[in-house]
């Protein structure tokens, strides 16, 4: 068995650690120099680095039973749905009666809870504190995964009629918020309606779908068939499938979170959290069949958006068409939606202000810097918005 001239990881990796250490133990040095790939033993090797694999395994079981056996749970309240918005699943967050009312739109494929997962590290509460009347659409509803919705129905039966309820309530046009792919929704309803949408805010939002996403675009296309026939045959695309296709951006991801937390004390502030984190990431949803072949097939694959090929009822959404103030909140540390998918959306909208934060996807949302990053600032601008 010859080493020489391979180093099959990077430094700095989730594998480079036990690698490292199992090449010291094998050669009896270390890293040092050049020429360790050839004095290693590869039955010491082997049989450290599989001692490596095993430890991590049992720690990761550990965590995960750790997890499943842990007794906290989330506890904030869900505020009533809006009662004027009718049979519009629209949750109200009170504020101010005469504040600014904002419309904040969640991702497809989880449940809208992220927005306000704690009470000290809530979107929708930061809002209301600062004055404005927030109100958070969910549709993570049963009937919303029924095989004849569409993103059009999305668009036209849900997000629409919520902002003109909001506007005959308050008497002026909602602010628009998008979190990850809520937020490549909200462009066709300030394109389609501007009279509705007095701003845009993106957080995290997608639109080039073919940036730094190789990865998942291959296992898209080799695929396609067999995500079709489930598709068809089921009328949706479901949890565990969803779910499988974005764990698969990290795939080291589970593995790493598990063993941190199985170090962590369990009656811990951040044990708790994780907790509370994890039974949201579990909560998962699955896609109606028609948004599941729009989402997964004409944007992840085709790139249909970037092309501007995508189309609600005959109009193309076109970023370059919106008028509305807009910001567009990346976070540099995005695994989800790599910071150039977000960056493209924002070179299009005109004069849109760009703000970068060194936070993840979920981090920006619910992290313990959510609030000095990204909740104060979206308010700062605003309020400045509403001024110009």
């Amino acid at each position: 068995m010859c080493f020489a001239g391979l180093t099959p990881w990077s430094v700095g990796s989730p594998l480079s650690k036990p690698i490292e250490q199992a090449i010291e133990e094998a050669t009896g040095g270390s890293l040092d120099g050049e020429a360790w790939s050839e004095k290693i033993d590869p039955t010491l090797f082997l049989s450290a680095l599989t001692r490596a694999g095993q430890d991590k395994l049992a720690t990761f079981a550990a965590g995960v039973a750790a997890y499943q056996s842990h007794d906290h749970h989330r506890t904030v309240p869900t505020p009533d749905r809006w009662a004027e918005a009718a049979a519009l699943p629209v949750l109200d967050y009170g504020g101010a009666q005469d504040g600014r009312p904002v419309l904040v739109v969640p991702s497809l494929i989880n449940k809208a809870y992220v927005l306000d997962l704690f009470e000290d590290r809530s979107f929708m509460r930061a809002l209301a504190t600062r004055g404005f009347s927030p109100y958070l659409l969910d549709w993570t509803n049963a009937k919303h995964f029924d095989a004849e919705n569409d993103i059009d129905s999305y668009i036209e039966s849900l997000v629409i009629p919520a902002l003109e309820s909001i506007k005959r309530r308050h008497g002026q046009p909602a602010v628009l918020v998008g979190y990850c792919m809520g937020g490549t929704l909200t462009t066709a309803p300030a394109v389609l309606r501007p009279d509705l949408v007095s701003a845009l805010v993106l957080l995290a939002a997608p639109w080039d779908f073919h940036a730094d996403s190789e990865g998942l675009r291959h296992w898209l296309a080799v695929s396609r068939s067999g995500l079709e026939a489930t598709i068809d045959s089921l009328g949706q695309a479901p949890v565990d499938l969803v779910q499988s296709l974005f764990a698969g951006l990290d795939p080291t991801l589970v593995g790493r979170k598990f063993r941190s937390f199985a170090a962590m004390d369990p009656d811990s502030d951040g044990a708790k959290r994780f907790v509370v984190l994890e039974d949201w990431l579990n909560d998962g949803v699955p896609l109606a069949g028609p948004v599941a072949r729009t989402c997964l097939l004409d944007w992840y694959l085709d790139n249909a958006t970037l092309k501007q090929e995508w189309r609600v009822g005959s109009k193309a959404i076109r970023p370059q068409d919106i008028t509305c103030p807009t910001l567009a909140v990346i976070p540099s540390r995005d695994r989800i939606v790599p910071p150039r998918s977000a960056e493209s959306l924002a070179e299009l909208v005109p004069g849109a202000t760009v703000q970068s934060v060194a936070l993840g996807h979920i981090g920006m949302m619910a992290g313990g810097r959510a609030a000095k990053e990204v909740y104060e600032p979206v308010a700062d601008w605003i309020i400045n918005a509403a001024s110009q």
